[in-house]
């Protein structure tokens, strides 16, 4: 079973030279310590930075330089900062190759609820919905489960939906899911996690590829 910088690490294998890529608040950050040697990726993040780097050690915090999540970051090489409305025209006329978010939930038909608990105050939706609606591809970073132990890959999303049929992939702390007409199809397991468990953790269509594997990371 993973921990959150084994999920982040897996996705990482996922970027491809040349991508632009988001990465949103929680386990996603993690992947910019995770580029795979020899991958040339530029990360963005909404509140108007281009070019982040891995986070910083601490002789290299620099209280000004934040992603969107309030965290502190390293910049790369030829970085550029701009405001947010720059930010969000470059997310919406479809400049971003991939964008990688958390969730609380999602749908064996690539639905995403990632924003609101109802009951709960939020400061707003942030970036997620013209993220969802612009991306030309998403990979889901999540728990598999609620600290309930209830399955957070479902048939249908019962919270508040972020975006319709937009995931593509999941990858959680059980294994790796692509999302097809068919469901979740389970392509890899996580070391130490047996395809019964995924089973008997997945509330949601899913189909056990033939092809499955044991995760390399």
């Amino acid at each position: 079973m993973l921990d959150k910088f084994g999920i982040a690490k897996r996705i990482a294998q996922e970027l491809e030279d040349g991508y632009y890529v988001n990465l949103g608040i929680g386990i996603p950050t993690l992947v910019a310590n995770y580029v795979p040697a020899g991958v040339e990726v530029i990360l963005q993040s909404e509140n108007g930075l281009l070019g982040i780097g891995p986070f910083p050690t601490e002789d290299q915090v620099d209280a000004d330089l934040i992603n969107a999540g309030k965290q502190t970051v390293t910049t790369t090489a030829g970085s550029s900062f701009f405001d947010s409305a720059m930010s969000f025209g470059m997310i919406r006329a479809g400049k971003v190759d991939l964008t990688v978010l958390g969730a609380m939930e999602v749908a064996d038909n690539g639905d995403i609820a990632n924003w609101k608990i109802p009951g709960k105050m939020v400061k707003g939706m942030g970036g997620a919905m013209d993220l969802v609606a612009s991306a030309k591809n998403i990979i889901v970073a999540m728990q598999h489960t609620d600290k309930a132990g209830n399955s957070k890959l479902l048939d249908a999303c019962t919270l508040p939906i972020t975006g319709l049929k937009c995931v593509r992939k999941v990858v959680t702390n059980l294994g790796v899911f692509d999302i097809t007409s068919e469901g979740f199809v389970c392509t890899e397991y996580a070391p130490g996690v047996t395809i019964d468990e995924i089973k008997a953790a997945t509330a949601g269509r899913l189909t056990i590829s033939p092809n499955v594997k044991q995760m390399d990371i």
